[in-house]
């Protein structure tokens, strides 16, 4: 269905689907046309990436969070002139070192031999910042979010990580407005990998979240949704 509003698409982090971006939803859908996409059938970016430029509109503005923002790094590569504004949240630019590619192989084996319970008690543990991880209610969202994405689609969203590239030099030919955000405590991709990626971005906002883990769309999410809102106001 078309709409006046300018479209705002989301890409979903690893092992969540639509309730990593609720908040800001509720916060931003009278403004946009909000369109958030899920990655469960594609093993590659690139097959990502093309579900989302097929559901979006010529023109839009994107925000990708982990794996949502790999995936914004190959809409990049595929289509740039497509990108009306750009906010990459709690991901990084680099490609896996060793030790990461090994724990990838580690959790696709996990969830090989016992399904996606077996990994799910360790992910709050993971991403979320300590007090987060104690929260009754975000951990049963993190586990209904990757039981929903499955074994297969955890399968597939790992080998597409794995084969990811460096990006950096692709964000350096950007001219766009650009938001870079992360929790302070993100220990996942730390506030290092976000400093240069927006030092790639000419012109881009950098936002560092307190009391915040990997997750900060559901960690924050009023801060998170405020930030979103005033960088889409100020670039509109």
């Amino acid at each position: 269905m078309s709409s006046t509003r300018p479209c705002l698409a989301f890409a979903c982090a690893h092992l969540t689907d639509e309730r990593l971006y609720a908040p800001q939803l509720a916060a931003l859908g009278d403004a946009f046309d909000c369109r958030v996409f899920v990655f469960r059938d594609d093993d590659t970016l690139a097959g990502m990436a093309g579900k989302l430029l097929a559901g979006t509109p010529p023109r839009f503005s994107l925000v990708g969070l982990s794996l949502g923002g790999y995936v914004a790094f190959e809409v990049v590569r595929q289509q740039p002139g497509r990108l009306e504004r750009l906010a990459l949240l709690d991901t990084r630019a680099s490609a896996d070192a060793e030790s990461q590619r090994a724990g990838r192989q580690a959790d696709i084996e996990k969830v090989r031999a016992g399904g996606i319970e077996a990994l799910i008690p360790e992910l709050p543990g993971r991403w979320l910042l300590p007090a987060h991880a104690a929260r009754a209610d975000l951990v049963a969202l993190m586990a209904d979010m990757a039981k929903s994405v499955g074994a297969r689609g955890q399968r597939n969203q790992q080998r597409a990580m794995l084969a990811r590239p460096d990006s950096h030099a692709d964000l350096e030919r950007l001219r766009l407005p650009a938001l870079v955000l992360c929790g302070e405590q993100d220990a996942v991709t730390p506030i290092a990998g976000h400093e240069a990626m927006a030092a790639c971005l000419a012109g881009s906002r950098l936002e560092v979240v307190p009391e915040c883990g990997h997750l900060s769309t559901i960690e924050q999410p009023e801060a998170v949704s405020r930030i979103l809102a005033d960088w889409l106001a100020s670039t509109g």
